[in-house]
């Protein structure tokens, strides 16, 4: 017997379009649940990535006031940390340091953005900053900035940048080595343009000439590598890693990036990864300050350096250039236009840089007339002469210690001659080897005022070759 139940036929029926809609609906709700629950679950582990640090404690009462109210100031620190998955670059040592120092600075209507970069051999003065967290601490005194950073951690460097400029910084970013290489990786590398081969192997870098798209690995080494580029300078490091963080950006923001969702969230999943940052800097913040940059284009971020000249007490370190430092500083501080405001190095005046001429050719009297074009241009000439032996094919610039500030304002007057330093020499002279490729000195540019020699890395990196 079967029960009557199963046996009798339905009391009503419905259409089979109606039953059809149903379904549709039911199917619909469950794939809206299934991708909701995705987009919180995405979320929630972007936001479990994030590292935070509270260090308001550690500010201080006499930080600078807020002056653009809706402006938003961004500390940006390079890790560079060797243990764990860092303990490969280089060797290992105690502590952070970092390879870059950098403030980014978002303008109240969104519409435009400044990083400015802080030379991480640029002699400062300190303040002091108390031990925290396996930091030793630090007493006020004149030294390099990236010192605060290893002394102190972040509170002593977000505590340095404000007192030095007079910004008051709403948030910071720290990124470590890995995260970094995940972040690139993430997006499928970054395109760069070398001029000339380059073999490194602390950056563990070899790459021929050329155009390269750098994954994660060789990025790092890019960015980080000092000797086997230009002049072997921070300041040279620190160009360079604007013109990648400019490449970089690009892409972020490009279609190739945004509409493609895997690529999208890989990138944010290896972003939230590689950041510490403080409490309030949470990825909602994040989210929104993304969303009110949406008109905001690569184009519109500007990358400046610190004013800064080589400094004449310390070889091998940088001051910055005053009153032009401060000028940038109190602009970025009322979010004011930046339009004519440049970075970078400066140079000695003209009339501080004494001369001492070398004939290294047989042209008689070549000296005299060098030695007499410099000082129409307020050059102090302090002797000319012969060299000990000719001839001397290329024309040379020597230089001692305390002379190597001086060598970029000759060098820019001059169409022919190699800066060279001499070991031992400490005096502030420089020597100017006349050899016989000499050709003169370039045009002078009537708009020339001593004026500032800046970099813009908004453009192409590959674009001059």
């Amino acid at each position: 017997m079967t029960s009557g139940l199963i046996d009798a036929p339905p009391t009503s029926s419905s259409p089979p379009r109606r039953r059809w809609l149903r379904r549709l609906a039911v199917g619909a709700g469950a794939t809206v649940l299934l991708v909701t629950a995705a987009g919180v679950g995405v979320v929630l582990k972007l936001t479990g990535n994030v590292r935070h640090i509270d260090v308001t404690g550690e500010l201080g009462a006499t930080r600078p006031p807020k002056v653009a109210m809706t402006s938003v100031n961004v500390l940006i620190v390079g890790s560079d940390q060797r243990d764990g998955k860092n303990a490969r670059y280089g060797h290992r040592i105690e502590g952070e340091r970092t390879d870059t120092i950098m403030l980014a600075h978002l303008s109240s209507r969104r519409d435009d953005a400044v990083v400015v970069s802080f030379p991480r051999d640029s002699v400062v003065r300190l303040p002091a900053c108390r031990p925290r967290e396996g930091h030793s601490g630090q007493q006020p005194h004149l030294g390099m900035i990236n010192e605060s950073f290893n002394n102190g951690g972040i509170a002593c460097i977000w505590k340095t940048v404000e007192s030095l400029t007079g910004i008051h910084i709403d948030h910071f970013v720290k990124v470590d080595f890995s995260g970094f290489k995940s972040m690139v990786d993430a997006i499928g590398g970054v395109e760069v343009c070398l001029s000339r081969r380059v073999d490194d192997d602390k950056a563990m870098l070899h790459l021929p000439a050329g155009r390269h798209t750098l994954n994660g690995e060789r990025a790092l080494g890019y960015v980080r590598a000092r000797y086997s580029f230009g002049d072997g300078s921070d300041i040279g490091r620190i160009q360079r890693q604007q013109r990648f963080i400019a490449s970089m950006v690009k892409k972020v923001m490009s279609g190739d990036t945004l509409t493609d969702p895997a690529r999208l969230i890989g990138f944010l999943d290896a972003g939230t990864r590689a950041v510490t940052t403080d409490p309030d800097f949470t990825l909602g913040v994040m989210k929104d300050l993304a969303e009110s940059l949406q008109g905001l284009n690569a184009g519109r971020i500007r990358f400046i350096t610190t004013p800064w000249h080589y400094s004449t007490t310390q070889p091998g370190r940088v001051e910055w250039e005053r009153p032009q430092a401060d000028r940038l500083f109190r602009i970025v501080a009322r979010d004011g236009s930046l339009d004519g405001v440049r970075g970078g190095q400066t140079r000695v005046p003209r009339s501080e840089v004494a001369v001492e001429l070398r004939n290294g050719t047989y042209r008689r009297g070549i000296a005299t007339e060098v030695a007499a074009a410099l000082e129409q241009r307020g050059y102090h000439v302090t002797e000319v002469g012969d060299t000990a032996r000719k001839p001397y094919r290329k024309s040379v610039i020597l230089y001692g210690t305390n002379g190597e500030a001086r060598v970029p304002t000759l060098a820019r007057d001059v169409r022919t001659a190699t800066p060279r330093a001499v070991p031992g020499a400490r005096t502030a002279r420089l020597v100017l080897v006349v050899g016989d490729d000499w050709r003169g000195l370039k045009p002078l540019d009537p708009a020339d005022s001593e004026a500032l020699k800046g970099f813009d890395a908004t453009h192409d990196t590959c674009a001059a070759t």
